[in-house]
């Protein structure tokens, strides 16, 4: 089937793509606050609101399918499944993922029951009302797209205002203290975003599947930086592009959760990174490992040969020959005696340097293969090969 950019696909897509940066931006202070698990909570405590909603507006006489009151509906519900978890985890023994896991399975557990009465009621317009669980844009109109993507724009902006202050509490809660933030007030902000991504992504997302657009775009950007300054702008950046592309390829299956598809799309975008990125990707690890090997076996082949050895391990023979240490017959180059001499000494520079206390810093951040003239000047190194001069 051909991809067809038409309005109403094009502003889906655009919504979408807002929401994502929304919700990496504000899943990155939950991820590094170490409550990524509060927003499986929150997104599982709207489906009570979510039928509550529908039910209320049924009585009122209307259909019971308005995007704002079903909206409206989840955020309660969603907000008081965040003030039981903090009632909880403040006033009982519990601890904060057992307070969280309560919550989650008994709001899912109401509005499953509540769903299921919903579908045997013979007012309203209950069909379709279970797409909001995996989310769908099938049947969404131009005022439902726009409402989702000015909430979630409103979210990225307050996100952004209070990165800094979110960053700080998520790294040292004490610092912050110490600055005159006030910490309980911040995570409370926190928590509201949160929420507020929840409540907008229903109709795009669903409630069962925002949690992953919360998470995984920030773990992925932690596998591309250390440094939390890049983190969340990688981060919505990953959401974003998630929202967009997910969104699109759902228009070419209408029949397909679009929720569905939009995480399947973070999660490719989380196992290429998993793959490639240069912080913590598999395969730079496995060349760092590669290289440290590397640096092992020639270490240890020219301490061998300086000391009159010859090299039998055939992985160390095959490095020292390919980098003009030794011949084919084992012997040293000139090359190689001139590096078995510097190693030899290097290996004595370090044995001197263990047995002074003064050195302990700096022997705990060395890992014995670098060269010390690398750390040390000339008239360092010389006042130590003299103190092994006169020590012999």
């Amino acid at each position: 089937m051909a991809f067809t950019l038409t309005y109403n696909v094009a502003l889906v897509m655009f919504g979408a793509g807002v929401l994502g940066v929304a919700a990496g931006v504000t899943g990155t202070f939950m991820f590094l606050r170490k409550r990524a698990l509060l927003s499986d909570a929150i997104s599982h405590a709207t489906l009570p609101g979510l039928c509550g909603g529908f039910m209320v507006m049924v009585a009122l006489g209307g259909t019971g399918r308005a995007l704002e009151g079903l909206l409206l509906g989840s955020a309660i519900s969603a907000a008081l499944g965040l003030l039981a978890v903090n009632f909880l985890k403040s006033r009982t023994r519990l601890s904060e993922d057992a307070a969280i896991g309560a919550v989650l399975s008994s709001f899912f557990g109401l509005g499953v029951v509540m769903l299921t009465l919903i579908q045997n009621m013979s007012a309203g317009r209950q069909a379709g009302l279970d797409q909001l669980l995996l989310g769908s844009t099938a049947a969404m109109l131009r005022e439902d797209a726009e409402m989702i993507a000015i909430g979630a724009a409103l979210v990225f902006m307050v996100g952004l205002v209070l990165h800094r202050a979110m960053t700080l509490t998520a790294f040292d809660e004490n610092f912050a203290r110490a600055l005159g933030l006030n910490v309980p007030l911040i995570d409370a902000a926190a928590m509201a975003l949160v929420l507020a991504v929840t409540v907008a992504g229903l109709k795009i997302v669903g409630l069962i599947l925002i949690v992953a657009l919360l998470i995984i775009p920030p773990v992925t950007a932690r596998l591309w930086s250390n440094r939390a300054a890049y983190i969340w702008p990688i981060a919505g950046a990953i959401g974003g592009a998630s929202g967009l592309i997910g969104a699109g390829l759902s228009s070419l299956a209408p029949d397909l959760p679009t929720g569905a598809i939009i995480v399947l799309v973070a999660a490719g975008f989380f196992l290429i990174s998993l793959l490639v990125a240069p912080a913590r990707g598999v395969l730079a690890s496995a060349m760092r490992h590669r290289k440290f090997q590397r640096r092992v076996h020639r270490r240890q082949g020219l301490l061998a040969l300086a000391q009159g050895y010859r090299i039998l391990e055939p992985y160390t023979r095959k490095l020292l020959q390919r980098e003009g240490y030794v011949r084919a017959d084992g012997v040293m180059t000139e090359r190689g005696q001139s590096a078995a001499i510097a190693a030899q000494r290097d290996e004595a520079r370090l044995a001197y340097l263990r047995s002074k206390p003064d050195y302990a810093e700096f022997l705990s951040r060395h890992d014995g293969l670098s060269d010390l003239s690398r750390a040390f000047t000339r008239d360092e190194l010389a006042h130590i090969d003299t103190r092994l001069e006169d020590a012999s």
